[in-house]
């Protein structure tokens, strides 16, 4: 049987998870696809083909999910204003926080942060994060192109 570490697929698909995982870890730091790729030994463009259809999205829209992810729980636990949460999960634009956090979750950050205080109060953390995890649009209400 062919050793599996010589299949160059399952050393691509092994380096994609590794992108990911540099995501997870490093969500806050100043990242972008072109970062993401050197480290990968990929082209940015061959990196975002190949991970949109591993992962289902671009490195790109999985950072700022990420990202849009801590947020929440900054913003639910209510002690840091938007702007500062927007900082600190890495976003440089609070308008470019702003509007994909609208996309993500169906609310602007303030709105969330008022509505949201005490949500996940006597849920166990690991389910809370699973049940507030953004889900692309799966929170935003469907609006038809007009």
């Amino acid at each position: 049987m062919p050793d599996p570490r010589s299949d160059p697929k399952l050393q691509e698909l092994a380096l994609l998870r590794r992108v990911r995982d540099r995501i997870d870890r490093e969500y806050a730091q100043p990242l972008d696809v072109e970062a993401l790729a050197r480290g990968a030994h990929m082209s940015s463009g061959h990196l975002s083909r190949r991970f949109r259809s591993v992962y289902g999205e671009s490195p790109y829209s999985y950072l700022m999910t990420r990202r849009i992810e801590r947020a929440m729980t900054l913003l639910r636990r209510g002690d840091l204003s938007v702007t500062e949460v927007c900082f600190a999960v890495g976003c440089s634009s609070l308008g470019t926080f702003s509007t994909r956090f609208s996309e993500l979750v169906g609310l602007s950050p303030s709105e969330y942060r008022r509505t949201a205080a005490g949500d996940t109060d006597g849920i166990p953390s690991c389910l809370a994060k699973h049940v507030t995890r953004p889900v692309r649009n799966r929170e935003a209400p469907y609006s038809p192109p007009s």
